[in-house]
């Protein structure tokens, strides 16, 4: 009789184990086709950060120009969330119907149209009404590409994937940023804000990328051509999934209505209540994109050892502490405000990371561009509300005193969690 032998670990899981370790396996494995998906998606949401983050550099100039209030400041950003939920949840649609790569061309020229078309804004009125419609393809872009690429990664390496195509946030701000600093320099005030917004553009260019270079996943291809796209919105609400949908849509409304508070309001609080110049604003803003930027990586690590859950949890307790602190430091003390800059850039940023992931996984494949394009917009959308009741508040406490009211809204995102499983190392089929 022979001895049945040891059991040793399979290549298979050796693989895995190797991937893990290795700094850029995740990339490596995407193939020829996946990462020409990465690219597109980099570019296409590091361009819609460039196109949102012009408005809050812009504010104090166009405000002045314009003669409005910080409420209505405010509002103008609330209104690009809100519209960017509908915008979300129709190129969701749109994804599952017609494909990810043709609703991310779509997605890129809407808000580069409209983008430039808030330079020519003539009174506060037409301007409102551009910067909604800029949020149609603003909520689209993001969850379109983050499926694109989601749907080509391997499981294990899926999280920090996708935290790469997130980092792209930070790369568009840095970007907008640094045209800021060189427009505002050059151009006088009333001005500058208007070509700030025609430089939005830029993005149109990708478009040419993606429609040459990048193509849908096959598992993706294979569903959509078995499956109606429409019935997809009333799938994500069916008993089945509409507790996942929920408690998805919670989450992403308390991370967004406290990052959109940060967003927002940084720029203008550095420069009425810190008293920084355009070049001082954009160096302490540097502080918080670096931190933002390494952030989204290394939450994407974190996601996939940790866990979704636990990287979510950590990082929104970090947040609400350092959204406190970064306000409350005394006039003054600008250099403590400086280097807290990084902390808070980086916590605020790397909870975003486990994102595209995780939707991903909460949704079979025919329903998974609804249910991600409307859940994480729909966040947007009512998390929206916390910019402009921080500008509301602004009028009676100032932009530091308002801005810990966003703190809250991370305590929603904790919550939602207990509503949610875990999804690491979940298989997209």
């Amino acid at each position: 009789m022979t001895s049945s032998p040891t059991r040793n670990p399979s290549s298979e899981e050796e693989s895995i184990s190797e991937e893990e370790n290795q700094a850029f396996a995740w990339y490596h494995t995407l193939g020829r086709r996946g990462r020409r998906a990465f690219v597109g998606a980099f570019g296409g949401y590091g361009l819609d950060s460039y196109d949102f983050q012009v408005l809050p550099l812009s504010l104090v100039a166009l405000a002045a120009t314009l003669q409005i209030t910080t409420g209505q400041a405010g509002l103008l950003a609330t209104v690009t969330l809100v519209v960017s939920a509908f915008g979300g949840a129709l190129a969701g649609v749109l994804a599952d119907r017609l494909g990810r790569t043709r609703t991310l061309i779509i997605t890129v020229a809407t808000y580069a149209v409209f983008t430039v078309l808030c330079g020519f804004a003539p009174n506060y009125e037409t301007l409102l009404v551009f910067r909604a419609l800029q949020g149609l393809g603003f909520g689209g872009e993001w969850a379109t590409g983050a499926i694109l690429v989601a749907e080509y990664a391997r499981p294990h390496l899926r999280g920090r994937t996708v935290a790469f195509i997130q980092s792209a946030w930070a790369v568009g701000w840095g970007l907008a940023v640094i045209v800021y600093t060189v427009v505002f320099a050059l151009v006088p005030e009333d001005l500058a804000w208007r070509v700030l917004f025609w430089t939005g553009a830029i993005p149109a260019l990708l478009i040419i990328y993606v429609r040459r270079h990048v193509v849908d996943a096959p598992v993706a291809t294979e569903r959509r051509q078995r499956a109606n796209g429409w019935d997809s919105f009333a799938g994500i609400f069916r008993a089945r999934h509409l507790r996942t949908t929920l408690f998805a849509s919670l989450l992403a409304t308390g991370t967004q209505g406290g990052y959109y508070t940060l967003a927002t309001w940084i720029p203008p609080y550095l420069k009425t209540e810190r008293n920084l110049t355009v070049v001082g604003t954009g160096g302490y803003l540097a502080f918080l994109i670096t931190g933002a930027f390494t952030g989204y990586l290394t939450g994407g690590y974190l996601t996939d050892r940790l866990g979704r859950k636990r990287t979510f949890t950590l990082f929104a307790a970090l947040s609400a502490v350092l959204v406190l602190a970064y306000t409350q430091i005394p006039v003054g003390a600008n250099t403590a405000i400086l280097l807290l800059g990084f902390p808070l850039g980086f916590s605020a940023s790397a909870i975003f990371s486990g994102f595209g992931a995780f939707l991903s996984e909460l949704y079979p494949t025919q329903l998974r561009g609804t249910g991600q394009g409307f859940t994480y917009n729909f966040g947007r959308g009512v998390g929206a509300l916390f910019p402009t009741i921080v500008g509301f508040l602004a009028e009676t406490v100032g932009v530091g005193g308002a801005m810990g009211f966003g703190a809250l809204a991370y305590g929603l995102a904790v919550v939602a969690l207990l509503g949610l499983p875990e999804t690491r190392g979940r298989e997209l089929t």
